[in-house]
């Protein structure tokens, strides 16, 4: 156990989860940890690791596998041991992913919007398109209807590539428009993107890290182990919630948007244990040529600068 008990609050949240969500954590372990310093490690290492988090070795095996399955690692064995890599989709899909955690600011909107109609995709396609497209920040404006502020026109056109659904859908970009939001268009967003339910999740977060980052600036001496584990919870509940987040403008929230606060509090946490943390990574695990390759200079510009 950890002298931090803001910490430990926060193992042993995770490990009451039902059921303990370990792939998921090993994802967060690999975009937040691994992939850095070359995306490989030895599973033994990797089992040692997440001990203290609660996740015991069967379960890991079980999760690696699936990730393997699931095609996000590859595995290599080098006699008696296996090593675990990111495919390159994996690295593609974590890149993705994990871009959205680490940026500084939410880039400038100019009040444009992508518009996408479903109303020529059979009913099963709608529903398949319209999943994936929320995921990729756009909101139901109708049934048939999607709009996000601020989209990857070549985003959208591989998405709907990939979904057998790019000739059956009507895409629209409008020009740039009054950034000031009406208060229709508040509205609109709110039932929209259900910024409610968000801000709320956003709280929560503040709730469950900020006692965390109080106890982490009372220590003289931070322990390489806790500012480990204490990176990986903090990336791992972050994570989560930029998943649920449109990532809109900021004309478009409301002045006093919880998602400032936390991820000003991300951000902190972040700065302040990432050193320690790295000590114990290069300490607890190996690769199948010994000790971590060393990370590269992007791995300082998280958060707008680490050094």
């Amino acid at each position: 156990m950890s002298s931090l008990t803001p910490l430990n609050q926060l193992i042993t949240r995770f490990q009451e989860q039902t059921p303990i969500r370990a792939s998921s954590l090993i994802i967060t372990l690999y975009g937040d940890a691994i992939e850095p310093h070359g995306g490989t490690v030895w599973l033994g290492s990797l089992i040692q690791l997440l001990e203290p988090v609660g996740i015991n070795e069967r379960l890991i095996r079980t999760s690696i596998f699936r990730l393997t399955k699931e095609g996000w690692l590859s595995a290599e064995k080098v006699g008696r041991r296996s090593y675990y890599s990111l495919t390159g989709a994996g690295r593609r899909r974590f890149d993705k992913a994990f871009k959205r955690v680490y940026s500084s600011t939410v880039p400038a909107w100019d009040g444009s919007w992508c518009l996408v109609m479903l109303t020529q995709l059979a009913q099963d396609k709608r529903k398949q398109v319209r999943e994936e497209l929320e995921w990729q920040g756009f909101g139901a404006i109708s049934p048939v209807l999607l709009a996000c502020p601020r989209s990857d026109r070549a985003d959208v056109n591989a998405t709907l590539a990939d979904l057998d659904a790019q000739e059956d859908t009507i895409v629209f970009e409008t020009t740039a428009q009054d950034v000031m939001a009406s208060k229709a268009l508040r509205l609109q967003v709110r039932e929209s993107w259900n910024i409610e339910e968000l801000a709320t999740h956003y709280s929560e977060f503040i709730k469950l890290f900020r006692p965390l980052w109080q106890a982490l600036r009372e220590q003289d001496n931070l322990l390489p182990s806790d500012c480990f584990l204490a990176r990986l919870l903090l990336v791992h509940e972050y994570r989560k919630l930029l998943l649920r987040d449109p990532q809109l403008p900021d004309e478009l929230l409301p002045g006093d948007w919880e998602g400032r606060a936390a991820r000003q509090l991300c951000r902190n946490i972040y700065r302040l244990i990432f050193a320690k943390a790295e000590e114990w990574l290069n300490s607890a695990l190996e690769t199948a040529d010994g000790p971590l390759p060393d990370v590269g200079e992007s791995f300082y510009r998280r958060f707008g600068g680490l050094k």
